[in-house]
């Protein structure tokens, strides 16, 4: 047994899990702070932590008073609930979305033997070939949390919020798969790190023209690309339940949807998962459409490959990071900014827009694709 190699993914594992526990937190944090901005508010501004030179503090230690607040409340489980599955719920929900964590490629390749250590280690945890197709099937299980929650709760409330969360995602799995065929079709590859390799050498494929120069092909296949991206990122709000898509949770309506009837660290649980589904669809929203870990600049790429240099491993882990960042605050500035959809809005636009749109961008991207190759 590669005893190495094992240590090497247990260590990654442990990595990635870690960095997401502290994106999470500080999200959740940043995301308050973006709300009281939108609002003129101030937002979180008491447990702060002092910042030297500056002579005052800001809230950084938020995120530690909020988890040590919701772990040291009452563990309350109503009377009449069914105790295994209400209690299974939450962790059905948190668990998929960190899985889809370990198929992202966060960065290209770390060179250790500048530190003295003969090994290259590329920074991704499971570099499987069909690690898209992986990540979408993990992905969609935490439905099952949501309505194992709705459902044990025995209350209207959460089962209706249950039943939402079904229809939602039946309505935009269809065109959330079906946006993510014409990139398939252009790179030809399940792989994710085939894909940002494919981006780093042609352009990324919401914005083709950026590369090492561009060519007719790409111009053309900018209208599928962008089509599909803007039915992905559409798509993506439906899948992980954020506003205007927070149907299943509803607070003006449904109370608090599936987990109305919960508290203490099984509610941080819930909200813990929709955080980590929030970076993982903007992680994998920078891997499809804009270049990974790759910086592709006017003729040469900005951020080298990393093979053989730490420094620019390091780097390539760094913009991954901003580009993830951005993707988030993208999401959070909508939250705050645009109203919920009702209910038959939302089904109208995922059966009779995204779905057919879905569909002729498929063929549209086919034919495309078969002209090149013929040309």
């Amino acid at each position: 047994m590669d005893w190495i190699g094992l240590g090497i993914s247990v260590l990654k594992s442990a990595a990635v899990i870690g960095a997401a526990m502290g994106v999470v937190a500080y999200t959740v944090l940043a995301e308050r702070k973006v709300s009281a901005l939108i609002q003129e508010r101030v937002g979180p501004n008491r447990v702060g932590l002092p910042i030297i030179g500056l002579g005052k503090s800001i809230a950084l230690g938020q995120p530690i008073a909020d988890a040590f607040k919701l772990i040291l409340k009452e563990q309350f489980t109503p009377a009449h609930v069914n105790r295994l599955y209400f209690w299974i719920a939450p962790i059905l929900a948190v668990v998929p979305p960190l899985l889809v964590l370990g198929l992202i490629p966060f960065g290209s390749v770390l060179d250790l033997r500048a530190l003295g250590v003969n090994l290259s280690i590329p920074c991704v945890v499971a570099d499987i070939d069909v690690g898209l197709l992986l990540a979408f099937a993990v992905a969609s299980l935490s439905v099952y949390g949501i309505v194992l929650a709705g459902w044990a709760s025995n209350s209207k409330y959460p089962f209706l919020g249950a039943l939402r969360c079904s229809a939602q995602l039946i309505s935009y799995e269809l065109s959330l798969g079906l946006s993510v065929v014409p990139v398939l079709l252009v790179t030809g590859s399940l792989n994710l790190p085939d894909i940002v390799e494919y981006q780093k050498a042609c352009g990324w494929l919401a914005l083709p023209v950026i590369a090492d120069g561009w060519s007719v092909a790409s111009f053309a296949l900018w209208i599928p690309m962008a089509v599909s991206f803007i039915v992905f990122l559409v798509s993506t709000f439906a899948e992980t339940n954020r506003l205007p898509f927070d149907l299943p949770e509803s607070e003006t309506e449904l109370v608090g949807g599936y987990h109305t009837e919960y508290s203490g660290i099984r509610f941080a649980m819930f909200f813990l998962g929709e955080y980590v589904a929030l970076v993982a669809a903007s992680a994998l929203a920078v891997t499809l459409f804009f270049g990974g870990w790759s910086l592709p600049g006017l003729g040469f790429p900005l951020v080298p490959s990393g093979d053989g240099n730490l420094t620019a491993g390091l780097a390539n882990i760094a913009v991954f990071g901003a580009k993830a960042a951005a993707f988030i605050f993208f999401f959070m500035a909508i939250r705050w900014t645009l109203p919920r959809f009702r209910y038959d809005q939302l089904m109208r636009l995922g059966w009779k827009v995204f779905l057919p749109l879905s569909i002729a961008n498929v063929i549209l991207t086919a034919l495309i694709v078969a002209l090149i190759e013929r040309a």
